[in-house]
């Protein structure tokens, strides 16, 4: 039988887990997927009334067992059910939860989208007209997915809806500026956390880039205010919920 995924890094998009990964991939108590974005718990083509768990569980290497098994999945914050699903799977699973002020995530998203040729309307219209093309779509639909740079900075929602379905003691919250800028000490939390033993250092890791690029429409501060009107309220109570500092966030402050 195999061992439970038992770690799961749900988000944030844009947030730094592909570093994380690679931390993770170096660490001796733990087992990586052979891919890092395994997309189990928010894919819609199962039939989650029985859903087949020996498809996640063969995307892990064989192993003794010892190890503790992990999926880096960002969109399972974000995406509705993916919580209540990982819970089903096991009620005894840690998240982590890595948060970025959501202006900057959506800005870097949209430049990821617009470099892979997915997006092709400039950032301005999409973070206002462009969230048109998301209405009278059903909820869990694809385009979600793809078009939702404001959306996904409704961290106040992601959280409670973990806290619906995890105890607090089995969720860290975490801010991607402190692991970009003291790896070791976000890595000593995460160890502490994992109840494992510390992390190899290895020095930081900055595993995605964005090039330097002349960008159409970069980021304003119209653009700005319009993230911090839209998200105040939510981003008071995701730092109520979490107790993290976000003063300091372009998009709170």
């Amino acid at each position: 039988m195999h061992p439970r995924v038992s770690i799961f890094v749900c988000g944030v998009q844009k947030g730094g887990t592909t570093s994380l990964h690679a931390h993770f991939c170096e660490h001796p108590d733990l087992l990586a997927p052979r891919r890092k974005e395994i997309h189990f718990f928010d894919a819609e083509h199962f039939d989650w009334t029985t859903p087949d768990y020996a498809l996640l569980h063969g995307i892990f290497p064989p192993d003794s067992g010892a190890r503790q098994r992990f999926d880096i999945t960002p969109i399972y914050g974000f995406w509705p059910p993916s919580i209540a699903r990982i819970r089903d799977y096991n009620p005894y699973a840690k998240l982590i939860y890595l948060f970025r002020d959501p202006f900057q995530r959506a800005w870097s998203q949209w430049c990821m989208r617009f470099a892979r040729r997915e997006e092709s309307l400039p950032f301005a219209v999409a973070i206002r007209d462009g969230r048109r093309r998301m209405d009278g779509l059903p909820p869990l639909a694809l385009e979600r997915r793809g078009h939702s740079y404001v959306e996904r900075g409704f961290y106040g929602a992601q959280v409670r809806r973990a806290l619906v379905h995890f105890p607090r003691e089995n969720i860290l919250f975490l801010r991607s500026q402190d692991f970009w800028h003291d790896h070791r000490t976000t890595l000593g939390r995460i160890a502490d956390f994992l109840s494992i033993a510390p992390f190899p250092d290895t020095g930081p890791k900055r595993d995605y880039v964005r090039p330097d690029a002349a960008w159409p429409s970069p980021p304003t501060e119209a653009d700005r205010l319009l993230f911090a009107d839209f998200l105040h309220d939510d981003l008071s109570d995701f730092a109520a919920l979490t107790g993290l500092d976000i003063s300091e966030w372009p998009t709170f402050r």
